[in-house]
């Protein structure tokens, strides 16, 4: 059985760079994935998991901007950089502002592992499975979903409470994650029953192994 207490509630990137259309970093999905993101985490909150809030937040000279993002960045007035001229662009909206005690991490990069001290964080805390929530499905969702299942967690994705720029995006990475070992859930699913029905993957596979020796 996975526990709530070793399960954290990873939400990733939900930031206003990456919800608001004026931004030049936009994510077409991010905006409409917010009522599902503020469901997922007031369910994280009752079932007393651990809460980590992810975001993006570049250097304000650029210098950890991705190369190919570095021309849409400086045109679009330095957005996820909390010194640029945008410095909201690295907060939440109201329904998925932080509460006190409730971890903010920010990363350079793509995956919530990189640059981060996301798994010292979680192997303190006893931490075996993740709920990843957030934006964008193809790059932040999924490099932390693979880096996650490389760290031996077990990970659950929250598919509507993800998101991409097109449907079909969204649709082709979910079907990877779960090739790959994800255990994908919608968050009504999540919110009814928790984690009950979520299989302790990772648990099985010390087992399995245990028998070899």
């Amino acid at each position: 059985m996975i526990h709530p207490a070793e399960t954290a509630f990873i939400i990733i990137d939900m930031q206003w760079g990456f919800i608001d259309e004026a931004s030049s970093l936009c994510i077409a999905g991010a905006r409409a994935s917010i009522p599902a993101c503020a469901t997922a985490l007031q369910t994280a909150r009752r079932l007393g998991m651990p809460v980590f809030h992810v975001r993006r937040a570049y250097a304000a000279d650029g210098s950890d901007v991705e190369p190919v993002r570095v021309g849409i960045w400086l045109a679009g007035g330095r957005p996820v950089c909390a010194e640029g001229d945008n410095p909201d662009s690295v907060l939440a909206p109201p329904e998925l502002t932080e509460l006190s005690g409730e971890a903010i991490i920010m990363k350079p990069s793509f995956s919530a592992f990189y640059g981060t001290t996301l798994e010292a964080d979680l192997r303190a805390r006893g931490v075996r499975t993740v709920v990843l929530a957030g934006t964008t499905s193809p790059n932040c969702i999924r490099s932390t979903c693979y880096d996650a299942l490389s760290r031996g967690l077990n990970v659950v994705v929250l598919e509507d409470a993800t998101s991409s720029r097109t449907p079909e995006v969204q649709q082709a990475n979910i079907v990877d994650m779960a090739y790959i070992g994800a255990h994908i859930m919608a968050t009504a699913e999540f919110a009814q029953n928790g984690l009950q029905n979520v299989p302790d993957v990772a648990q099985q596979a010390t087992e399995m192994l245990t028998t070899l020796n």
